[in-house]
């Protein structure tokens, strides 16, 4: 019996030095998957229902308009930024990880990681989205329209995204950060473009959230556009962040763009 019992308290003694004290260390480095686990999970809302409008639509004619196809997305990223923006910075795109980084507020050991989860993130949700609604994903993918080049949509691209990179940056820097309220401009912006821009390009600015359905549908015919496009779009707007607010965003910046968990900040750049 007290062999047992011995042996009890060492597996609760090991449960808890090696799981329940690691989880409760919030600011431990290795709690990086905490981050990578957010932007897989913020990603894949995002896609539910970026993609999910256009599927939705496929399914059941005449249910969902244009207007509410493009707005949802908004209000989607509004809320993840809410609810898990200090985990991660909740990126849920490759360019705004790939600006931070260049912005020297996001490590840029931690890119890759960010920008896989994404990428899985998306194509789960392409992948549920495909054995649910029973539609091809590619009806929620991002394609040129029919009377348009695919150049035409690459400055779309463009454009939007280089719009969309300067509102995160720019909310998430030292001189000009709003807290939480930066969640609202973010998916405010993302539903404005989206009524404006998505009839030429259907505004992904985003490389990961066209890449899940493109792979689950099988058609990558124009994907360069959204790639191109929305990374073109981020390294403008990094530039011009430089010649509005200087180098860096400051500890604002850095914990804007990294979360919480044992935020790093650039010495190189302003408090």
């Amino acid at each position: 019996m007290s062999g047992s019992n011995a042996t009890r308290r060492k597996e609760e003694s090991w449960f808890r030095t090696e799981f329940l004290e690691p989880m409760n260390d919030f600011k431990n480095p290795r709690q990086e998957w905490r981050r990578l686990f957010s932007e897989l999970f913020g990603t894949f809302l995002l896609v539910i229902v970026a993609a999910g409008g256009g599927m939705m639509s496929q399914a059941f004619p005449d249910t969902i308009s244009r207007q509410a196809a493009v707005v949802a997305p908004g209000l989607m990223v509004m809320g993840i930024i809410l609810f898990m923006g200090k985990v991660s910075g909740a990126h849920l795109n490759p360019v705004v990880s790939l600006a931070f980084a260049l912005r020297r507020d996001f490590p840029w050991r931690r890119v890759p990681g960010y920008i896989i989860v994404q990428l899985l993130g998306a194509t789960l949700a392409a992948l549920f989205l495909q054995s649910v609604v029973g539609v091809s994903a590619s009806y929620g993918s991002n394609y040129p329209a029919s009377s348009y080049t695919d150049g035409a949509a690459f400055w779309m691209e463009f454009v939007l995204t280089l719009g969309l990179v300067s509102v995160i940056l720019g909310t998430a820097s030292g001189a000009q950060n709003i807290g939480i309220i930066g969640a609202f401009g973010v998916g405010s912006y993302i539903a404005l473009a989206g009524l404006w821009g998505s009839p030429i390009s259907g505004t992904s600015m985003n490389p990961a959230r066209t890449f899940g359905p493109d792979l689950v549908g099988g058609d990558f015919s124009s994907y360069w556009v959204y790639v191109v496009g929305p990374l073109a779009g981020a390294l403008v707007a990094v530039a011009f962040g430089y010649v509005l607010r200087g180098r860096g965003g400051g500890k604002a910046g850095s914990g804007a763009g990294q979360g919480a968990l044992f935020t790093e900040v650039d010495d190189q750049t302003k408090d």
